[in-house]
């Protein structure tokens, strides 16, 4: 979500300006492609963009033609095929064999819906799905770039021809290309889910938390550091962080939320602060556990809770990761908050973290969605 968080950034400086723009959003991808739908990219009056739809394959064509949507205020939907070899040479270049389809649509200061909807739902705690047509056949009376933006609380802003499609995209948290019918006719649609970004707290505000906090704001997750120590819990120590709280030695925050969403990471190095943290996160919904240091350490830990009288049941144990972090001989702060970051990515997506090469399917699947965790349908 961090390249929509950047378009809604860079648009808003040039809505406040007076100007123009144009938006780029792949709906549709048959066969291998770079991005997948729902990359968007902006393309200032200038020329200049913000996001991608590709590679860098596409984008010099799509900005050639979203100066032409600007200046006739018509809405275009591109098709880029890449299965044909002659298309290397005389087309984009793509060379992936994959179908592309970008809708590119132009952005107003008076009609800016194509960003300020699906960027608003950033904002919350929840999915939401956001439905746009792509393409419209017969008397649907839906026009390419009707859209409906369909919220977890039952909020709704849109068309209700579309209403069904978001729901089923919401419940399945899964964003789908669909053709619904209408009186008179059909329509193509993107069923987008939109995920907030992902919540990861850093429990620890030493040096090492500061790479960890600066590389999973870099990925584009929520990131809150919480340490018991004031004079290392200091926002201008971790100026990418969205909050840095002082907690207290034997608990959590009290204004901290944790979610089924929330991935938690210990690395406080105080061996008695981190067995009353794991005593507070291991019964919480956190997702994604992980804590800093030796596996014997960990289990040090666990054996000593379960003295003091905490049931630790297999749930808690399988979301629990201690050691912290992909195996891939990391020992500089950096490269840990590389292994821990991975590591979570992978957990999200329902990915073993392996080589790619040796992957025998796609590279991208629906498995691959954002979803609260792996196993959530």
């Amino acid at each position: 979500m961090k390249e929509l968080q950047e378009i809604a950034w860079a648009w808003e400086a040039l809505r406040r300006q007076g100007q123009s723009a144009a938006l780029a959003t792949v709906v549709r991808v048959d066969g291998s492609a770079y991005r997948r739908p729902g990359a968007r990219m902006l393309v200032e009056p200038d020329g200049q963009t913000v996001g991608s739809v590709s590679g860098g394959c596409l984008e010099a064509d799509v900005v050639l033609r979203a100066q032409r949507v600007r200046e006739t205020e018509e809405s275009a939907v591109v098709t880029y095929d890449t299965t044909d070899d002659s298309d290397i040479l005389l087309g984009v270049g793509l060379g992936c064999r994959g179908v592309v389809r970008v809708l590119i649509e132009r952005l107003s200061p008076q009609c800016d819906d194509a960003i300020t909807l699906p960027a608003g739902l950033l904002r919350g705690r929840e999915a939401s799905a956001l439905a746009t047509v792509y393409h419209a056949e017969g008397a649907t009376g839906l026009r390419v770039g009707e859209r409906l933006l369909l919220g977890a609380d039952g909020r709704e802003i849109g068309h209700p021809a579309l209403r069904a499609g978001a729901r089923r995209a919401l419940d399945a948290g899964k964003s789908a290309c669909r053709t619904i019918r209408v009186a008179g006719g059909h329509a193509e649609v993107f069923f987008e889910v939109i995920w907030p970004p992902r919540p990861l707290v850093i429990f620890g505000a030493g040096q090492d938390a500061q790479p960890l906090a600066r590389l999973a704001k870099e990925v584009g997750w929520h990131v809150t550091v919480a340490d018991s120590r004031p004079a290392l819990a200091v926002p201008s120590r971790f100026p990418e962080a969205d909050a840095v709280l002082v907690s207290p030695r034997d608990g959590l925050p009290a204004s901290l939320a944790l979610d089924e969403r929330t991935a938690a990471v210990v690395m406080t190095h105080n061996y008695l602060q981190d067995r009353a943290l794991l005593a507070a996160l291991l019964p919480s919904p956190v997702w994604y556990l992980g804590v800093l240091g030796p596996k014997r350490r960990t289990e040090l830990l666990l054996a000593e809770l379960r003295e003091d009288g905490l049931i630790i049941t297999d749930a808690m144990r399988a979301r629990l990761h201690g050691p912290v972090g992909l195996d891939i001989g990391a020992e500089t702060p950096e490269g840990i908050a590389l292994a821990i970051v991975a590591e979570i990515q992978a957990m999200a997506t329902g990915r073993a973290g392996g080589l790619l090469r040796e992957r025998s399917g796609p590279l991208y699947s629906p498995a691959d969605e954002d979803a609260p965790c792996p196993t959530s349908p």
